[in-house]
């Protein structure tokens, strides 16, 4: 069993996100496509996801899970202390997704974009789905 993480692969923030996550996912829980791929189009239309979502998605256990659900999600599976932010969930889903809202809407001013992504080392590669 394992999630799949959807990310913008043009935002920096994102990009550094994907690495902050693999660095801290030491049982390779997670896997992850960008949503602009084939892959990433494909899983969100197999799980009928809403129209123009472009920040992070993970899927798991079949499940969709958005904005603040899926960073909190996918903060449970993580080494360390990070695992404890799961416990944010007691703070309502409309007081989380305004700040989460606030972020993505932002993330290109603030981080920027690339033109380019990083390229993967082998290690990395086999947790890209392609």
């Amino acid at each position: 069993m394992s999630g799949i993480i959807l990310f913008d692969g043009v935002c920096n923030f994102c990009d550094s996100s994907v690495q902050f996550i693999m660095k801290r996912d030491s049982k390779e829980y997670f896997k992850f496509a960008s949503l602009q791929s084939g892959i990433g189009q494909r899983l969100l239309k197999d799980h009928s996801a809403p129209a123009g979502l472009d920040s992070v998605v993970l899927i798991e256990n079949d499940r969709l899970y958005t904005e603040s659900d899926a960073a909190l999600a996918i903060c449970r599976h993580l080494d360390g202390p990070w695992k404890l932010l799961w416990g944010l969930k007691i703070i309502p889903a409309r007081i989380r997704n305004k700040i989460y809202q606030f972020i993505a809407k932002n993330r290109y001013k603030w981080f920027g974009q690339k033109e380019a992504c990083k390229i993967p080392t082998p290690e990395e590669r086999k947790r890209f789905l392609e």
